[in-house]
């Protein structure tokens, strides 16, 4: 049984200590409470989405799984939310809208999911990241208030971006990489120059980024991230690579620091995506494929680990994830 998600600048968070079950049976078909049923699954192609280019190594990955689950967490107003019962959030929409079209399946119901994503009034950097990216996968003109609210988040210096963030958050650079993606999809002119000084000032003698001095995984992705959203050769950044390296473990995987103990769904993708980003590839990719694929529940979404509950973001990590991986 899945809680309710806690609001927070509209991320949507559940306890990480709860047990949940390795998917090992065939898919059954089940009724969604926007009353897609399992007739939905005959309306395209599923072999689209068994299709993708994922490795043999990880035979219990199950795209229409995956699927499955998207579908049955959609409520009757269009949005999503991964647990069942729960109102509509902005990051469950993108999410889910996100992995469908990561495994290249039509949107259901569709028309309700543009009224409720152009019904939604965003207040934060987050919530408009997560509704402009939902609107323009369902192929919706950006909001026009989009410009105004970038413009507003200026820092002294002219830099977008700020480490005073909630200890809910991914790293204190998440902010930044959504904003400069934003910045790059509705064309609006800022000052590049400023932002990347500022992020590469947080660089640490270790290669990796973080503010206080303290490099870790999640930083150095939304950092790395971030200066290729604005522009900056990030493949010019080896002592970072070598940071990267540090973090991912022969067992499969990477952890959120160097010689940490478990990896963890987010850092894997963070690892993995880091990588794609500097033009390189894990080291151990049948092992980190093997990690990913081990867990996923009977519902067809991905926990953070082998034992925990699934969510629409641990979903997309690991869908993203074995993408990457399957495209060596």
């Amino acid at each position: 049984m899945c809680k309710a998600p806690v609001t927070k600048k509209f991320i949507s968070r559940v306890s990480r200590n709860e047990n949940g079950r390795r998917w090992s049976s065939p898919l059954t078909a089940s009724v969604n409470s926007a009353g897609a049923d399992s007739s939905y699954f005959k309306n395209f192609e599923v072999r689209k989405a068994e299709a993708v280019n994922l490795r043999k190594s990880a035979p219990r990955f199950s795209a229409r799984n995956v699927v499955s689950y998207i579908v049955s967490r959609q409520n009757t107003d269009g949005g999503y939310t991964f647990c069942q019962g729960t109102e509509s959030n902005a990051q469950d929409t993108y999410y889910g809208l996100a992995i469908l079209d990561l495994l290249k399946t039509p949107f259901p119901n569709i028309e309700q999911t543009i009224k409720w994503l152009h019904d939604f009034v965003p207040d934060s950097s987050y919530s408009h990241y997560y509704i402009t990216k939902a609107l323009k996968l369902c192929g919706e003109e950006l909001d026009k208030r989009l410009e105004d609210f970038i413009r507003s988040l200026r820092g002294s210096k002219g830099e977008i971006g700020t480490i005073e963030v909630y200890v809910e958050v991914a790293s204190e650079f998440e902010d930044s990489f959504m904003i400069t993606e934003l910045v790059n999809m509705a064309g609006i002119e800022i000052d590049r120059e400023k932002t990347i000084d500022w992020l590469l000032s947080y660089q640490n003698n270790d290669g990796g980024f973080g503010a206080h001095n303290h490099s870790n995984l999640n930083s150095t992705y939304h950092a790395v991230a971030s200066l290729f959203n604005l522009g900056y050769p990030v493949k010019s950044l080896k002592e970072t690579l070598r940071y990267i390296r540090s973090c991912e473990i022969p067992t499969g995987g990477f952890t959120v620091v160097p010689k940490s103990s478990n990896p963890f769904m987010e850092h894997v993708y963070y690892g993995v995506s880091t990588l794609d980003l500097l033009g390189e590839h894990a080291r151990y990719p049948e092992k980190t494929a093997k990690f990913v694929s081990n867990c996923q529940n009977v519902n067809g979404g991905f926990a953070r680990s082998h034992f925990g509950v699934s969510t629409f973001e641990y979903t997309f990590y690991a869908v993203s994830t074995m993408q990457k991986l399957g495209s060596r």
